[in-house]
């Protein structure tokens, strides 16, 4: 069984919809203590980077969550999920994450773009992937939707497993071990998004 875990940072419903029209049963799960019963968690979330960290510390959600991944359990986060799992984020201010998958958050270099590129980044764009379970069946290059205004940086370039231009190059997509992330959303990423979770199940 796969839960989802609920901090009241996310859009839910969308994800489980997702899994859903997989033929996928999920529990959106709020009781951390719950969460070694299962056997894969999402991690979901959709605002700003401290918020959601105050969110899980609210919920004691933190030391579960680090202890879910040191279990060797597979766990996937989206968006904003993907960023808590790193060490800091800069958004309106220093913050502190899961430190789960070594680097940081930054903003978008604005003084990379040129004129006509606006943040947040919005909308279709392409992911480029290394060999993964995760992107297993999908083209090395393929398009997933976005919306996000800040991007991770890994400190390990082996725990980058996906990369996307805007502006500039970015990591899209990590993994270390059985700890996973991507910054697109798959729930509204048509196929290919449905394709990525489709591998998850399969993990």
């Amino acid at each position: 069984m796969i839960a989802i875990v609920d901090y009241n940072m996310g859009n839910l419903a969308s994800v489980q919809n997702a899994f859903a029209s997989l033929g996928c049963n999920t529990v959106i799960e709020s009781d951390p203590a719950n969460f070694h019963k299962y056997e894969k968690l999402i991690l979901p979330g959709v605002g700003a980077f401290g918020d959601a960290m105050e969110h899980l510390k609210e919920r004691n959600m933190v030391e579960s969550l680090r202890a879910y991944a040191a279990s060797g359990k597979p766990m996937l986060g989206i968006c904003l999920g993907m960023q808590l799992l790193f060490e800091s984020s800069e958004e309106f201010g220093s913050n502190e994450g899961l430190g789960l998958i070594k680097g940081r958050v930054v903003a978008f270099d604005t003084t990379k773009f040129d004129e006509k590129l606006k943040v947040p980044h919005m909308g279709w764009n392409r992911m480029f992937t290394k060999q993964h379970p995760l992107f297993e069946g999908l083209d090395e290059e393929h398009y997933l939707y976005f919306v996000h205004s800040f991007h991770a940086v890994c400190d390990n370039e082996a725990d980058s497993i996906g990369k996307t231009v805007y502006g500039y190059e970015f990591t899209s997509a990590v993994a270390h071990d059985n700890v996973m992330g991507i910054q697109p959303h798959p729930e509204k990423s048509h196929k290919n998004g449905l394709k990525i979770l489709e591998n998850f199940i399969a993990l």
